[in-house]
């Protein structure tokens, strides 16, 4: 079929194919297949998947999908706020198949340009968060939180399996939390730092920096209690806000972690976003993910490479200190790229001027007659509207605003990068249609009292290595970022020979959609009127999956192939519990398995049974019977 999708993508050509036939003493394709896979999986079923469709049939279908969803002015917060990605960085990135076509990092030799990148980010991570050490991305801020709750337990020194949270944390991040906690055995207190965290035996705690209230806490007082206790203390943070703010490693907190989506990267409906995780450099062997590390090559030059490899799972396997795998290298890539175009002087500017326009929000609706909970705040308020809430919400939603309804008497509304005078105004009216004749945004500015304490404002500076300052032109971005893509091997300078659930070829026509604004500029947690293009899309591709699977059901929720196996293993731990065999824990895994396999078993609270392979990865099926047998109880 002329412009055939499946034909331009998948597969090699004929004569590819013949060489590879005559190469084996075969014939064709159908007789590779035959010879390679056992006829007795080779399913009978047709597949609904028939029809080919070509590439334009494809971009039509996705713009009336984008073209289903709202895109609204999203206020909501929580973690999420619309950003401006320069154009520098989506024309030589994001819509580079330099960058998006690349082989995760873990072969050195050919990834150094993403690797400077990556170190670039790990630096961007310490001075923001003031911290000794930081790793190379996580896959988002909950999991990331959970991930340091589950270091505190490994690096402190307690019996205690009591771990705190404060309850103004993000929701998300607290379900997660509680989540992992369970099937680890820890039990969680969520709480008010101030008064709650004194009485409890904890072995960790975690806090919201600034709050998912927008409240700016003191932490120095909370983190020394906990620290009185023997407790790790983990802090999430903002990154814009850290721009502005005392940083937490200057708090003495021992672990950091949080987003760096609001640098540069696209709400996206909640992601992919990069995560950060940094800590003090004593906690180095016990932290999750890569870290990279500067080194000399065997002719003595400087080079980049993957470092203390001996945490992670493709090394420890069940011994790991997390089944972190790839961890969201291109949003980090940019997220860092970001930094470096703008520079420590510039993002101080994006931060005050996201800070002013906040306390200007507050003064006006304290001046139309509402009261603003929020005390110290950064760019998020909380607002008190006794059992106006759903009706307000409603309103703003009629002007294309979403706000934060946290009951029937408090809303939530949250600035950005993004936000303009015109949409200050535009909330004012929602409070009061007459807000525009009663406040003068230039008289509420010059009138401000700043509301947070001196003691909470930076006086340390930040991005200080010559990297944050070379690059703020755009020609001269454009050529480092090309000088560090020269430095890789990606799919569009050779073909990448490794078998691996990593990105390899999205094609084009798909990346294309990453740039539409109807996908990418939506909060993800709208009313789901406003995301009826993404219902689709992922009803579509959950019958794909399941027409190609046999599968019932699909989840499209694991932004990862590690938190895939994480959360198919605890299906199978409920569905047993439900079965009453919750005393079922074993896990049966081949030696040659991916090593995220046996780290997501023991994160899921399994013991893991390693079965014999062979040397080319082949199960002994022999062993696999006598150890299935010997633990055919559990």
């Amino acid at each position: 079929m002329r412009g055939g999708f499946t034909r331009r993508h998948i597969g090699p050509d004929r004569h590819q194919i013949r060489e590879m036939a005559t190469y084996l003493g075969l014939d064709d394709l159908e007789q590779i297949v035959d010879r390679a896979v056992p006829e007795s999986i080779i399913s009978e079923q047709p597949l609904a998947l028939t029809r080919t469709i070509s590439e334009r049939e494809v971009g039509v279908r996705l713009r009336r999908m984008r073209r289903r969803n709202r895109v609204f002015t999203s206020m909501i917060g929580m973690g999420y706020h619309d950003t401006i990605m320069p154009a520098v960085i989506k024309r030589n990135v994001l819509e580079n198949p330099a960058w998006y076509t690349a082989y995760t990092p873990y072969q050195a030799e050919i990834s150094q340009g993403r690797l400077e990148a990556l170190l670039n980010f790990q630096q961007m991570i310490t001075d923001l968060t003031g911290m000794e050490i930081a790793n190379a991305s996580m896959l988002d801020e909950a999991t990331a939180a959970a991930e340091a709750m589950s270091m505190a337990k490994r690096v402190g020194k307690k019996d205690s399996r009591l771990f705190f949270v404060d309850r103004d944390c993000h929701p998300q991040t607290i379900s997660v939390v509680r989540t992992r906690a369970h099937w680890f055995g820890y039990e969680v207190h969520v709480g008010d730092p101030l008064s709650d965290l004194a009485d409890r035996d904890v072995f960790g705690a975690l806090f919201q920096y600034p709050g998912s209230s927008g409240e700016v806490a003191d932490l120095r007082g909370p983190i020394e209690q906990a620290h009185g206790q023997g407790a790790i203390v983990s802090v999430a943070a903002d990154i814009l806000a850290l721009v502005l703010l005392t940083p937490p490693g200057e708090m003495d907190a021992d672990i950091v972690v949080g987003n760096t989506q609001r640098f540069g990267m696209p709400m996206g409906y909640g992601g992919p976003h990069a995560a950060y995780f940094a800590s003090r450099e004593k906690f180095v062997r016990s932290m999750p993910g890569r870290l990279i590390g500067v080194s000399i090559d065997n002719r003595g030059d400087r080079a980049l490479r993957m470092a203390l490899q001996t945490r992670e799972q493709h090394i420890r396997r069940d011994k790991a200190t997390s089944n972190i795998c790839t961890s969201q290298v291109l949003p980090a890539v940019i997220a860092s790229f970001y930094a470096i175009y703008y520079g420590p002087a510039e993002l101080r500017l994006i931060a005050e001027r996201v800070h002013r326009l906040t306390q200007v929000l507050a003064a006006g609706l304290e001046q139309l007659g509402y009261r603003v909970v929020s005390s110290r705040y950064f760019d998020t308020i909380k607002v008190r509207v006794p059992s106006r809430a759903r009706r307000l919400a409603a309103k703003a939603r009629e002007a294309q605003i979403n706000l934060r309804m946290y009951d029937a008497d408090y809303l939530g509304i949250a600035f950005d990068e993004t936000t303009t005078r015109a949409e200050l105004t535009a909330v004012w009216k929602v409070f009061a249609s007459d807000a525009e004749q009663r406040l003068d945004i230039d008289e509420l500015d010059r009138g401000l009292k700043e509301c947070i304490p001196a003691q909470l404002f930076r006086s340390s500076a930040i991005l200080q290595h010559p990297v944050f300052e070379l690059y703020h032109s755009e020609t001269e971005m454009m050529r480092y970022m090309r000088r560090l893509a020269r430095r890789d091997i990606a799919l569009d300078r050779a073909m990448i020979p490794l078998g691996s659930c990593t990105m390899k070829l999205n094609a084009a026509t798909e990346l294309e959609a990453l740039s539409y604004r109807d996908f990418n500029a939506i909060h993800p947690f709208v009313p789901l009127d406003q995301a009826q293009g993404y219902m689709q899309l992922f009803e579509e591709l959950e019958d794909m999956l399941c027409d190609l699977t046999g599968f019932t059901a699909f989840s499209l929720q694991p932004n990862a192939g590690s938190q895939g196996e994480y959360t198919g293993l605890l299906a199978i731990r409920k569905y047993q519990q439900q079965q009453g065999e919750g005393e079922r824990n074993v896990c049966l895994i081949p030696a040659s398995a991916h090593g995220t396999n046996p780290a997501s078993a023991v994160m899921a609270g399994m013991e893991v049974v390693v079965v014999a392979c062979d040397d080319d990865g082949n199960i002994d099926l022999d062993d696999l019977r006598a150890r299935a047998q010997r633990h055919a109880a559990r």
